[in-house]
């Protein structure tokens, strides 16, 4: 009987913290094509590369995770970054020195070079 309750205690404690993997994987996701969007590069993968259990984060007992991304500049080249996560916290993301994309050949560039990105003129710094 205790035996019983002691192994359902343990199956809901490792199905928790696979969800919370889980989690993390898919905020890791959404924060690499953020980035990458800032940066004005493509993102190609995510991937987990480590994962082990902290203490900390809102409930007590949480994952400390390194997840690492890969992205180009050109769609030529590929680099690799990477992002610390404590609980669903990003504590750091760590970028490679990488050349700027050209304008022309960055994967989401939009507007013309100097311009605000429209047609119409801009009068004193600010698009109509």
């Amino acid at each position: 009987m205790m035996s019983d309750f002691l192994l359902i205690v343990a199956l809901v404690v490792v199905a928790a913290f696979f969800w919370q993997l889980r989690q993390m994987a898919e905020l890791s996701r959404m924060v690499a094509e953020q980035a990458c969007n800032k940066q004005k590069v493509q993102l190609l993968a995510v991937a987990m590369e480590s994962a082990r259990p902290s203490i900390g984060g809102h409930t007590g007992l949480c994952w400390r995770a390194k997840f690492m991304f890969e992205f180009s500049t050109d769609g030529m080249n590929q680099y690799k970054a990477h992002i610390n996560m404590h609980g669903k916290r990003v504590s750091k993301i760590d970028w490679p020195i990488f050349p700027e994309p050209e304008w022309t050949d960055a994967p989401t560039a939009r507007g013309k070079f100097g311009g605000c990105g429209s047609s119409r003129s801009c009068n004193s710094g600010k698009c109509h």
